[in-house]
């Protein structure tokens, strides 16, 4: 174990999330929400949703009323078979929707990308946090722009372009450790990182993805908080048999599974229905807890 690495109880203590510009966020005790603003015409569910800067702005600042804590701002899709873009056309997009934000609210700021360039610019305009796909394995630079502005990082796990362990778990800590070897090499501290597995990169059937969120908990080995993003996943729709814009129910029940397996954070579309379901969710555990204390005293 990293001498860095937060020593965290339970998935549900409080730990101090560091972000850059002096900022950190408590995680654990209660779910928390990171907001969908993908300023594209080809994400799968929204896209061309906010693709001008105004309407960007005015569906991040409406999701911030609705109770997100964090707005994420991507300018490519990373839906399979999007069309790549230049790192000047994704920075077109998402730093006039930053520099909007930062102006106008304090909320949090996260810039969805795997680019070291965007990702320095973003910052300098006000993001907090990079929120990387590709788990700081694509773009070699990005880690140390990340430990240089001391941002918070999302490392999410992927399967795409290489070949995956046959176990989820077991592709997932392959996976992962590589990435936090990354990190820790670059000099991100433990403190500045959280983790996601990735629902729905390369995951190849709906079964895998529902493994993933039944197993969901033995990712509390990594010793770090979890970020969840089922948001309107193909996975629920073979599920349901909905469309992607129709699947904010299923996501909210799987909101409330990952949140008692000891997710974090949430990234979602609809927050208004994942709130509830989060509130739900932790009156449920705080029960739970009351009542585990009892029995351990």
């Amino acid at each position: 174990m990293s001498p860095e690495r937060r020593a965290m109880t339970t998935s549900f203590d409080p730990v101090a999330w560091t972000l850059a510009h002096g900022r950190t966020l408590t995680l654990g005790p209660v779910g928390l929400l990171m907001a969908i603003i993908n300023v594209t015409p080809d994400s799968f569910s929204d896209g061309g949703r906010s693709l001008s800067t105004s309407d960007a702005v005015e569906n991040a600042m409406h999701a911030i009323g609705e109770g997100a804590c964090i707005v994420d701002i991507g300018g490519e899709s990373t839906r399979p078979g999007a069309v790549d873009v230049s790192a000047e056309e994704e920075q077109a997009r998402v730093l006039p929707v930053i520099e909007a934000l930062r102006a106008r609210t304090d909320t949090l700021i996260s810039i969805d990308t795997y680019r070291a360039s965007t990702a320095a610019r973003a910052i300098a305009a006000g993001a907090h946090i990079v929120n990387d796909v590709h788990g700081l394995q694509r773009d070699p630079d990005l880690a140390g722009v990340v430990a240089a502005s001391a941002a918070g990082v999302c490392i999410m796990h992927t399967g795409r372009n290489r070949e995956k362990l046959p176990d989820v778990i077991d592709d997932q800590f392959h996976f992962l450790r590589g990435s936090l070897d990354i990190a820790r090499r670059a000099g991100i501290a433990d403190s500045a990182i959280v983790v996601d597995p990735g629902f729905g990169f390369n995951k190849e059937t709906p079964a895998e993805n529902l493994e993933l969120v039944a197993r969901f908990g033995e990712l509390a080995a990594l010793g770090l908080p979890l970020l969840a993003g089922t948001s309107r996943k193909r996975f629920l729709g073979a599920v349901t048999g909905r469309d992607a814009a129709d699947r904010d129910v299923a996501t909210a029940a799987t909101t409330v599974l990952l949140r008692q397996a000891g997710a974090a954070i949430f990234r979602v579309h609809n927050v208004a229905i994942n709130r509830d379901a989060l509130a739900v969710a932790d009156a449920i555990l705080g029960v739970e807890m009351k009542h585990a204390g009892r029995s351990d005293g």
